[in-house]
């Protein structure tokens, strides 16, 4: 456990004490099995009123916490917050196979893959959990936990209560959504610095969309790792943010490297950084950040989640994404305040303030929570990916089962089209799509039920297409939607039963 000597408990601002009441009464009033999502945008001290609810909870109920983290970074600063504010806790890291010991500790911190393998070879690795705390609870890696702790509370903290996988809605695990000060309150508080944003037009012509829903790594790193692209960051660098510590982020490694490489040929501090750098060389490179006053840091996918800089100046954002939670994310690094710092610089090179508002937008997340789809049709409509002309990639491993020049050269807007042009129904471009799919099924296809597997494999690329339909349509509505792709696939596991169950 930390030396609690070493760290000072946070004064609880009164937001934030009041938050901690509320969900204390949510969990009182509702009993066990009930599960509560809190959201707070990032920067609103999350860390410490988890931490609160978990020291006020094990006083109240006399039971213990589990608090679920998806990086040690995570739950080495959780460790250090339960120890300021004299809660026992032990972490569960990959070291730890037994805890012998556990009436010593109220509190355990745990990563969630860590954890899982635990309690797979033991089911009561830890004992007398009354209530887990998750953090970050946007991600769905958190949900094979739940099943081990079915008659305890559940309290998800999120900044953007979305799942990561729009199949999985966060409203099938969690009863109630409770929602925080807005960003735009908090900063009118002064606990947040307020963000002066500019945008620049870029081409995202070559986007692909991939099986995540999110643009692709593989497209995103030919569009941006161009010598236009790349000038085109430097230019709104030095327009904007020169002299300012900064934090650049991008889709993909290759990116990042580059933009290394161009900003040290014109003699500015640049250090670049991603997931495959050891812990030593992370610390290096995240110090000299820190002690550097005009430093720049490039990265990748390592510091939208468990990284404190509150000096940080100016956010680049030199990719494009359609996950909020991610724009959020990003943006939100550059939130923290300063006694001299109450603005800071975020440059879009993205079209993601067109995609999703400003960053200091007021959202609606109880609608998010309750009809999540609904939601994200709202900010992420297709005329967007219409506009960019983003293409649908296909998963990794794709061309071995399929013939997909034989799926990609149909194009459904294009039939669609037509047939009004030729006077015919333009619902006629939806069987013709059906059957373009059955033919590629068909093709490899062994038998019936290995048509239907393949006929799974392609749904997403079936929603993909049908979305294209509906937006062609004038008066398309969701349920619409919903009701072609359900006769979509029973109409084709009509046809494959008719051709194959036989073979």
């Amino acid at each position: 456990m930390i030396d609690k000597d070493l760290y000072k408990a946070k004064v609880l601002y009164p937001f934030q004490e009041k938050t901690i009441t509320q969900i204390l009464d949510e969990i009182t009033t509702n009993g066990k099995d009930f599960n509560l999502l809190y959201q707070l945008p990032t920067g609103g001290g999350k860390t410490v009123i988890f931490s609160e609810i978990a020291k006020r909870y094990i006083s109240k109920f006399q039971e213990k916490v589990l608090i679920l983290t998806h990086r040690i970074e995570l739950s080495i600063q959780t460790s250090r917050q339960l120890t300021a504010i004299n809660v026992s806790n032990k972490v569960i890291n990959s070291e730890v196979k037994e805890v012998p010991n556990q009436e010593n500790y109220n509190c355990f911190i745990a990563m969630v893959e860590t954890l899982n393998n635990r309690l797979q070879d033991d089911e009561n690795f830890l004992k007398g959990i009354g209530l887990v705390i998750v953090d970050e609870a946007h991600y769905n890696s958190f949900r094979k936990i739940f099943q081990y702790y079915v008659g305890a509370n559940i309290l998800g903290v999120t900044a953007t209560p979305l799942s990561s996988n729009r199949a999985l809605p966060l409203n099938d695990n969690y009863n109630k959504l409770l929602v925080g000060e807005s960003i735009s309150s908090l900063i009118e508080g002064g606990y947040l610095a307020d963000a002066d944003t500019y945008t620049y037009d870029v081409n995202l012509h070559g986007l692909k969309i991939g099986s995540n829903g999110d643009f692709t790594v593989s497209s995103s790193e030919v569009v941006y790792g161009n010598y236009f692209m790349q000038e085109k960051l430097l230019f709104a660098y030095e327009e904007v943010s020169i002299g300012l510590k900064t934090l650049i982020f991008n889709s993909g490694i290759d990116t990042s490297m580059r933009v290394e490489e161009t900003f040290k040929k014109r003699g500015y501090k640049i250090r670049h950084l991603d997931s495959t750098f050891s812990d030593k060389d992370r610390k290096d490179v995240l110090s000299w950040f820190k002690e550097t006053p005009d430093a720049i840091l490039t990265s990748v996918g390592i510091l939208t989640t468990g990284f404190d800089e509150p000096t940080v100046q100016s956010i680049i954002l030199n990719r494009a994404t359609r996950s909020l939670t991610l724009y959020h994310q990003m943006i939100g690094r550059g939130s923290r305040k300063l006694p001299k710092k109450d603005r800071f610089k975020v440059i879009d090179l993205g079209n993601n303030v067109r995609r999703f508002g400003l960053w200091q937008d007021y959202l609606n997340w109880q609608d998010a929570f309750r009809f999540p789809d609904r939601f994200l049709e709202s900010r992420l409509s297709e005329e967007d990916d219409l506009q960019f002309e983003v293409e649908y990639e296909f998963p990794r491993g794709a061309e071995q089962i399929f013939d997909l020049e034989h799926l990609i050269k149909f194009d459904i807007k294009e039939e669609y089209y037509n047939c009004v042009d030729n006077g015919e129904k333009g619902k006629k471009a939806i069987d013709l799509s059906m059957e373009n799919h059955f033919s590629a099924i068909k093709k490899s296809a062994d038998d019936y039920f290995h048509g239907l597997e393949l006929l799974d494999k392609l749904q997403d690329h079936i929603e993909h297409r049908v979305k294209h339909y509906t937006k062609c349509i004038t008066k398309s509505t969701p349920n619409y939607h919903k009701y072609i792709i359900e006769t979509y696939n029973r109409q084709l596991r009509q046809k494959l039963r008719e051709v194959l169950e036989d073979e």
